[in-house]
């Protein structure tokens, strides 16, 4: 693997949530995504990983931890120093509508980065928007247009033009299809693939779309109660899930062809509030293999023969692996 772009330790993000009490919507993150690579990752809702998509951008400060991005540590860089790298690091956010100034032609949203970050003159500027157009597949005739004017799947072409005008080297991608139909989506997927084939960008694609996440990713993390769990290859993860929340999360999951056997793992219970984290390991109150030692001991990631990471106390014993009844 090449070096990484991003490198990211132990980090945490809390929000006061009143008195003495905090939200912990981040905790301990480690994990790394080289030039050319493609990151997924998935979790329940509210499993914390949009806010650390913010935080790795420095969008939103972290509350511990290390973000190291293309050889420089920028946990504590003042902001002023940050602004300059925001050319090399974007995001493409879940809804366009919301994303774009609704009263700016598409011509000026696509040249706005380009404007702030690259200096270049008039005519070169709007040869490279017509570009990133063509790029995007886009027509020069939705140039002039509003983001009223454009459907949802052109506009997020719009906004993945814009994160892609300065050529950078990393992309957060915040369930940036989850708002489009099928074909649409489809389209939005291949075009991501191609940019990061022919710019070597590092790409940090956040879904709850296990199979969205599948055909994009070349690694996976699962995040629970914003903690990574379990972190590998796509197809050893899908294959051989080794975390039982993983295993719950990937069994829930439709297959395209309805006579294959489903082995269904139903979790029972609530994801605990973040304001109050269990003790051990925090996916204990949920596990359907989890042991006394669960309850205190806080479990150490293990690698597992299949390649993966996962971090669960029942590894070493085997009694990891939640055995469920196949279902048609």
């Amino acid at each position: 693997m090449s070096q990484p772009v991003l490198t990211v330790r132990g980090l945490c993000k809390r929000f006061p949530a009143g008195g003495d009490r905090f939200v912990n919507a981040v905790n301990h993150v480690d994990l790394s995504i080289a030039r050319g690579e493609t990151l997924g990752m998935v979790g329940e809702s509210g499993s914390g990983k949009s806010t650390l998509g913010r935080v790795i951008l420095r969008l939103s400060e972290p509350t511990r931890g290390s973000i190291e991005f293309d050889g420089q540590d920028i946990t504590k860089m003042p902001k002023g120093r940050v602004r300059p790298l925001r050319r090399d690091m974007q995001m493409v956010f879940q809804d366009p509508w919301s994303a774009l100034n609704p009263r700016m032609r598409i011509r000026d949203l696509i040249g706005e980065p380009l404007k702030l970050h690259m200096r270049l003159s008039r005519s070169e500027r709007d040869d490279r928007i017509e570009a990133l157009a063509r790029r995007v597949n886009l027509s020069n005739a939705y140039l002039n247009r509003t983001p009223a004017n454009l459907s949802g799947g052109q506009l997020q072409r719009v906004c993945i033009a814009r994160a892609i005008a300065t050529e950078p080297k990393l992309i957060v991608l915040d369930e940036p299809t989850s708002s489009l139909d099928l074909s649409v989506r489809a389209g939005i997927l291949e075009l991501l693939n191609e940019i990061c084939r022919e710019s070597r960008a590092a790409l940090l694609f956040i879904s709850h779309d296990l199979g969205t996440v599948r055909m994009i990713s070349d690694r996976i993390a699962v995040l629970y109660l914003g903690e990574v769990v379990e972190q590998g290859r796509a197809e050893a993860l899908f294959e051989n899930p080794s975390h039982p929340y993983t295993q719950a999360l990937l069994s829930a999951h439709l297959p395209a062809d309805p006579m294959v056997k489903v082995n269904r793992h139903v979790l029972e219970g609530e994801v605990p509030s973040p304001i109050a984290l269990p003790s051990g390991c925090k996916f204990h109150t949920r596990c359907p293999v989890a042991i006394d030692r669960c309850r205190s001991d806080v479990p150490e990631v293990h690698q597992v023969p299949t390649g993966q990471h996962a971090r669960c106390l029942r590894i070493p014993d085997g009694g990891n692996i939640y055995h469920r009844k196949q279902t048609a």
